[in-house]
C-alpha cells in the first residue's frame, strides 16, 4: 500500500481535444506517483470527451465524467471536488502542462510546512514558439497583497481537500463569474488560512503571446466588488480603494494603452 498521500487532480476539460493528451502526460510523467486525475467534460462540442475516455483506458489512475449540461468551470470543478479521495487536491486545465517535479515539490512544501494551506507556483506563458512571460509572485502573499489581486496561480496550485471541503468548494454565484479563484483566496484567508508560493515556474500556461485580451466590463464589476468586500473584511486602510477601482480603470483604457500594461504584469523570460 502507498503510504505517500493521495493528491486528487481536478480537471474541468471543455473543447481541448487538441491539447488534452500532452496536459495528461504531463501529469502521468510526475516523479510523484500517488496521484488521481479526475476529469470532468463540460459538454464539449468536439470529440474531448471521447479523448478523455480513450487516456483514461491505459491508466487506471485517471477517471473520467460528464456533465449533463454545460455548466462553466467552478460548478465542473465541485463535481470533481465531490469524487475527489484524497488529501491534498492540485489544479490542472486541459491545454497546459506542468514540470516533472511540481506534485512532488508542492506535496514537500504543504507536508513540511503545516501552517498553510495553499501553495502554488510561478507560471510560464507560452505558446507554439516557447516560453515569452513568466508571472511574479510573492513568496508569502499577505492579505494586504489580497486586494492588490489574485496572488496565486489558480491552475498550478495545491490545498489541503479539508479547507476546500470546509469552504464548501467554489462558489458558483455570478457575483465571482471568471474570478472564482480570487474568492476561493479570499474566503480561504477570511477563515484564517494562508497560502504560498514556490519560486519556481513548475507550471506553464498556453497563451497567445500577440493578444491582449480585455475582461468583459460585467466581470470588471465582479472583481471591484471582491477586492472591495476585502478592504472591508479585514479593515484595510482608504488608499486600498485604488486597487479595487483598478480594474474598472483598466476596462476603460485604450487598446494600446492597455496592451502596454497588460505586458508589465510579466516579467520576461
Amino acid at each position: 500500500m502507498n503510504s505517500k498521500p493521495l493528491i486528487s487532480v481536478l480537471m474541468g476539460i471543455y473543447n481541448c481535444s487538441d491539447t488534452l493528451e500532452e496536459a495528461v502526460d504531463s501529469i502521468k510523467n510526475q516523479t510523484y506517483t500517488n496521484w488521481e486525475l479526475i476529469m470532468f467534460d463540460d459538454c464539449s462540442t468536439d470529440n474531448t470527451f471521447q479523448k478523455a475516455l480513450n487516456i483514461a483506458n491505459s491508466d487506471n489512475r485517471i477517471k473520467v465524467y460528464r456533465n449533463e449540461k454545460n455548466l462553466t468551470l467552478a460548478p465542473t470543478l465541485n463535481n470533481c471536488l465531490e469524487v475527489a479521495k484524497g488529501e491534498y487536491v492540485a489544479r490542472m486545465d486541459g491545454d497546459d502542462v506542468c514540470s516533472p517535479e511540481r506534485f512532488e515539490k508542492e506535496i514537500n512544501f504543504l507536508e513540511k510546512n503545516s501552517e498553510y494551506s495553499l501553495v502554488s507556483t510561478r507560471m510560464n506563458m507560452f505558446d507554439k514558439y516557447g516560453i515569452f512571460r513568466t508571472t511574479i509572485v510573492k513568496d508569502f502573499p499577505s492579505i494586504r497583497d489580497l486586494v492588490v489581486g489574485p496572488p496565486f496561480c489558480h491552475a498550478g496550485c495545491m490545498m489541503k481537500k479539508s479547507v476546500l471541503d470546509e469552504l464548501d468548494g467554489y462558489n458558483t454565484s455570478e457575483e465571482v463569474t471568471r474570478i472564482e479563484d480570487y474568492d476561493l483566496w479570499y474566503r480561504l484567508y477570511k477563515a484564517g488560512y494562508k497560502g504560498a508560493n514556490i519560486q519556481e515556474a513548475l507550471y506553464s500556461m498556453r497563451d497567445d503571446r500577440s493578444a491582449a485580451k480585455r475582461r468583459k466590463f460585467k466581470y470588471r464589476i465582479n472583481s471591484y466588488k471582491l477586492r472591495k468586500k476585502i478592504i472591508k473584511t479585514f479593515n484595510l486602510p482608504v488608499r486600498c480603494y485604488y486597487y479595487a477601482i483598478k480594474p474598472i480603470l483598466v476596462g476603460l483604457l485604450p487598446t494600446p494603452i492597455y496592451k502596454i500594461l497588460h505586458e508589465k504584469r510579466f516579467s520576461r523570460k
